[in-house]
């Protein structure tokens, strides 16, 4: 049969229309023969005298051109749909009509025994079933949902069994292409409708509305009893804003070994289209409300680009990396130290993207490769990730984390200046602000490094050509990032416990690793389109309000299926060096200034003297290399106390157009 289809489906479209118009004038002359036939008529003239011939002669005659004018072979017939079915209904209703008003005028002349309106209503009836019949069949196999429905029956085929949550409107459409796919994934079993418009019982395509809210948990735990009945829940897009018990049913679905995806689009349509199904991670089932991207703005920034991403390994990196592919740069150079970092990046890129991508493997404290590596490829913007950013680790590591993040920093923004490249973003952390570790003291250093040559007049001998412009993007954790609590908790909670918590009172600041990247981007693009003495040398994203971390470890905890304190037992184990209770975004000197930009705001603050900042680099260098922890890290400090006054340089001709936030 597959064959015979794709043997009609290769056919050249006019020899198609061809085959439709004479299968379509067979079918009248078959409805004409079975009207009389099932009304049990005997026409006063034979069928196949003169007078017959002229009768069917003129009949299909009539139906052709009425087909014709309806629009009936101008449909593409394997996407019919009810209006297509309805055309033909109409066609055929003209034609019983015409035929029945062209009878009354010969019977005036020449009476015909036999013929009434009883076999018109029968003809219009037979003509529509036996016309659409072969369209209907046609699409039918077209399609393959026969083949799906055979091969169900064999079960020759592994076919997961779904249960979708949302709404009726996206179940009909992942009803329809679960059914089409090639190959079959799944078969939805039922739908647990979160509108009320559906009362339990009815059906979207034949599969049963099985609960409505508030229901929709007990009826999940139904079938969750038997694992064997039900493989897979299925969220519809934005399940989690607009279910109140979308963690309860995660974890029911979870605690039954049903896995657990949600709904995000079509890869393509057609019979070759395929659900995106995205699967449930921790920023969505703590339902943090995320930003949607400006992508024509960020497209329009990146675009066409050459585009240098450091430590392009790691969870941020590595998501800049697919994004600026995605949005159209003309090329990605990643840089980074870790050899099999960089190959899991590789893996981690969709081929098709390969081409525009390339990789070094270089230490960016080291002057002389990165200054090779930048003057070959010749970037136009600098995403500079990397660093390290392990709190309790780097407080006994402290020289490799001066040595990375700050003198890391200071050697990428020079090079980046003295090469000409355009742009050079920071990309920062809430462990900055007010600093108490290692780490917060290393990053608060390389934002000062950024912000001081960001106000470095291009007239200065050492600093920068005047068309790097140089910004700092602040902001706090990100889920499912390398050593984030997420997937900590993760691996604790598959070793069986216990899930190692600091302090039950410790909050954080949380974001989707897709949101801050596109948000990182978007500050960039502002900053380029700010004339200099109107930008801002730091900017900060909003990360909403502080989670706590206990409530994220009990949360995951229950969408593994199991219980805490119970199943999984929490150890609170007391706040590590360097480590704060609770993380701000900005410091109390600091001033927000709303920028018209969602979720992001420029930072009006302090800046350290360039020549400040190159005396306490001098004087840092020197402490590591008497190995003097206490002296290194007091030099850093320091850095906060040799401010400029407020109002100078690039901060003061700051316009607050768009208000200010507290």
């Amino acid at each position: 049969m597959t064959s015979h289809l794709e043997a009609v489906s290769g056919l050249r479209p006019k020899v198609r229309r061809a085959i439709i118009m004479v299968l379509d004038i067979v079918m009248v002359l078959i409805a004409v023969a079975l009207s009389l036939a099932l009304s049990q008529s005997r026409l006063s003239f034979e069928a196949f005298s003169p007078a017959g011939f002229a009768c069917w002669a003129s009949i299909i005659v009539l139906s052709h051109l009425l087909f014709r004018y309806c629009g009936l072979y101008n449909t593409v017939w394997r996407f019919a749909s009810t209006p297509d079915f309805f055309n033909i209904l109409k066609s055929c209703g003209i034609l019983t009509v015409t035929l029945y008003c062209v009878s009354l005028v010969v019977r005036s002349f020449q009476p015909v025994a036999g013929l009434n309106e009883r076999q018109f209503i029968v003809f219009f009836l037979v003509s529509f079933t036996i016309i659409s019949a072969p369209r209907i069949f046609y699409r039918f196999l077209r399609d393959g949902a026969s083949w799906r429905i055979l091969s169900r029956g064999t079960g020759k085929t592994s076919i997961k069994r779904a249960m979708f949550v949302g709404k009726l409107s996206e179940a009909d459409v992942i009803i329809r292409f679960t059914r089409t796919a090639q190959p079959a994934e799944y078969s939805i079993v039922g739908i647990l409708a979160i509108e009320n418009g559906a009362p339990e019982g009815t059906r979207i395509q034949g599969v049963p509305v099985v609960a409505i809210r508030p229901r929709l948990v007990e009826a999940l735990e139904e079938y969750a009893k038997g694992t064997a009945s039900l493989d897979l829940l299925i969220f519809g897009s934005g399940a989690e804003h607009e279910i109140e018990e979308y963690s309860e049913l995660v974890r029911v679905a979870r605690h039954g070994d049903i896995a657990v995806v949600q709904f995000s689009g079509l890869s393509q349509l057609g019979q070759e289209g395929k659900l995106v199904l995205d699967a449930v991670e921790m920023e969505t089932i703590l339902r943090r409300s995320t930003v949607p991207s400006d992508i024509k703005r960020i497209g329009a920034f990146v675009g066409g680009k050459r585009v240098l991403v450091t430590g392009g390994a790691g969870s941020i990196g590595r998501t800049l990396v697919k994004r600026s592919l995605e949005l159209g740069a003309d090329a990605v150079l990643v840089v980074d130290n870790s050899e099999f970092g960089i190959f899991q990046l590789s893996q981690y890129i969709d081929e098709q993207h390969h081409d525009r991508l390339k990789v070094r493997i270089a230490d960016v404290a080291d002057r002389r490769q990165i200054t090779r590596v930048v003057s070959e490829f010749k970037p136009d913007i600098i995403f500079h990730a990397a660093a390290l950013k392990h709190v309790p680790l780097l407080e006994e590591n402290w020289d490799s984390a001066i040595q990375t993040n700050v003198f890391g920093t200071l050697v990428c923004a020079e090079v980046a200046a003295r090469c000409g490249v355009a742009q050079f973003v920071l990309v920062s952390s809430d462990k900055a602000v007010d600093p108490s570790s290692v780490l917060g003291i290393t990053k608060r250093a390389a934002e000062q490094i950024v912000s001081a040559l960001h106000g470095t007049p291009p007239s200065d001998p050492g600093g920068r050509r005047p068309a790097t412009k140089f910004i700092a993007v602040r902001f706090g954790n990100v889920f499912g990032s390398n050593g984030s609590v997420a997937t900590i908790f993760q691996s604790q909670i598959e070793a069986g416990g216990p899930v190692t918590i600091t302090d039950r009172r410790m909050t954080r600041y949380f974001m989707t690793v897709a949101e801050a990247v596109d948000l990182v981007i978007m500050s960039a693009a502002d900053a380029a389109s700010r004339p200099s003495g109107e930008d801002y040398a730091v900017y900060m994203l909003d990360m909403g309000k502080p989670v706590p971390i206990l409530e994220v470890a009990e949360t995951m905890i229950r969408m593994s299926g199991k219980s805490p304190y119970t199943d999984i037992p929490i150890r609170f184990t007391g706040i590590r060096p360097g480590e704060k209770l609770h993380e701000t975004l900005h410091g109390e000197d600091e001033e927000l200034v709303e920028l018209g930009i969602s979720k992001i705001f420029g930072l009006s603050t302090d800046v350290v003297e360039w020549s400040d900042v190159q005396v306490a680099l001098a004087a840092l260098q020197q402490s590591m290399k008497n190995q003097g922890k206490a002296a290194s890290l007091a030099v850093l400090a320091g850095l906060d106390r040799a401010k400029k006054a407020r109002g100078s340089t690039d901060q003061r001709a700051i316009p607050k157009t768009a208000g200010q936030a507290t």
